[in-house]
């Protein structure tokens, strides 16, 4: 009769390295832990809630010292179970993208990828610090994206009420076509319709008419004035807030409290999880990028990755100084007679510049348990 070996697990020693990865969602994180030497120690589901969080670390720190917890998506469903990790001393690992081998030979599921992260903290192709999310950047990108929010409704209402403005009858149309703006707008807040109820007019065609379109340019009208008077007190909290945290940042020429909010806000809360100046450069997308072949050499390409906002703020920061920065224009007028194009010389500046924003972001103090700890080698 044939008999089959059974492979007993390999004993756990309770000193081991234990390396978490957490596959994140809106309701529930599923969470995998592997040992310093690769070996699956177990898995398991958990709520995304304050207590699930607690039972999660608990369970992950029931196998050994936790050197490490890859988490997915740091910066939405991720976000609070990172600050939670944060606060108790945990090394947190920014895993956002996924294994595409181990997926498409062993398939998908959240178990999968929870040990996929793990893995990927373990065999250190990933290593991202993830952003903070816990300081005053935090609020000035909340801020951001409410004004943001704001100022695209504002113009959505703007464009509605323009266009219904379009097809008034003509008396109101030819009064209000030729108004700015902001005197539109204010006009359309004084109009009153003959009658609120718009149904006791329902015999009139005419009147009727005229009753709905005022009726809805004045309330498209307050809906503007509502949101512009949230934008402008949006822009000066935005704007305190820029200064307290970054007052050297804003004293560069060509940078002001929008483009130094941006600058923040791709740092970070812990701007010191950027290595150095180089790696800033990488995540503002204007790391040189080789592009040398044949005959040519020494030349460089545009770069697509990195946050395109940073570099978009680069980008203004960049022609603000090539217009109004006399240092800038001279260096323009030497490359220019050097032979490099508008578009290289562009590039050599915003690299320029991302140095020089990089050296006056600030850096709070961040203790080496959650940012520093090195990581075990899988054997």
């Amino acid at each position: 009769m044939t008999t089959h070996k059974v492979i007993e697990p390999a004993p756990i020693n309770e000193s081991i390295a234990v390396i978490g990865g957490v596959d994140t969602h809106k309701n529930t994180h599923y969470a995998a832990a592997v040992d310093d030497h690769g070996r699956l120690l177990g898995h398991r589901e958990f709520p995304a809630k304050d207590r699930g969080y607690a039972d999660l670390l608990s369970w992950i720190q029931g196998h050994g010292d936790v050197a490490a917890i890859g988490v997915e998506s740091t910066g939405s469903f991720g976000a609070t179970l990172t600050r939670y990790l944060t606060a108790h001393a945990v090394r947190v690992v920014e895993v956002n993208r996924p294994n595409r081998l181990a997926r498409h030979m062993d398939g998908k599921s959240d178990r999968l990828d929870a040990e996929q992260i793990a893995r990927a903290v373990l065999g250190q192709t990933s290593t991202a610090t993830p952003k903070a999310k816990s300081g005053m950047v935090e609020v000035i990108r909340t801020l951001r994206v409410t004004r943001s929010s704001a100022v695209k409704a504002r113009t959505n209402a703007f464009n509605t009420l323009w266009g219904v403005m379009i097809g008034a009858p003509s008396p109101l149309r030819d009064e209000l076509v030729v108004l700015s703006k902001k005197t539109l707008v204010n006009r359309c807040l004084r109009l009153r319709p003959e009658s609120e109820n718009l149904l006791e007019l329902a015999t009139d065609p005419d009147r009727l008419l005229m009753a709905g379109v005022k009726t809805a340019l004045r309330d498209l009208a307050r809906r503007w004035k509502q949101l512009d008077d949230e934008v402008k007190t949006l822009n000066k909290q935005i704007e305190a807030l820029v200064r307290a945290a970054a007052p050297e940042l804003i004293e560069l020429h060509g940078v002001g409290i929008e483009i130094a909010g941006q600058f923040l806000v791709t740092a970070g809360d812990n701007a010191d999880r950027i290595r150095n100046e180089a790696a800033f450069a990488k995540l503002c997308g204007v790391a040189p990028q080789p592009a040398s072949s044949g005959r040519t050499s020494g030349r460089h390409r545009l770069s697509r990755g990195g946050d395109r906002a940073a570099n978009s703020a680069l980008y203004i920061v960049t022609i603000v100084r090539m217009r109004h920065h006399q240092p800038t224009r001279d260096y323009v007028e030497r490359r220019t007679a050097e032979g490099l194009s508008k578009r290289e010389i562009i590039r050599c500046l915003k690299r320029y510049i991302a140095r020089e924003v990089y050296a006056n972001l600030p850096r709070p103090a961040q203790t080496a348990t959650t940012t520093s700890a090195p990581l075990p080698s899988a054997a």
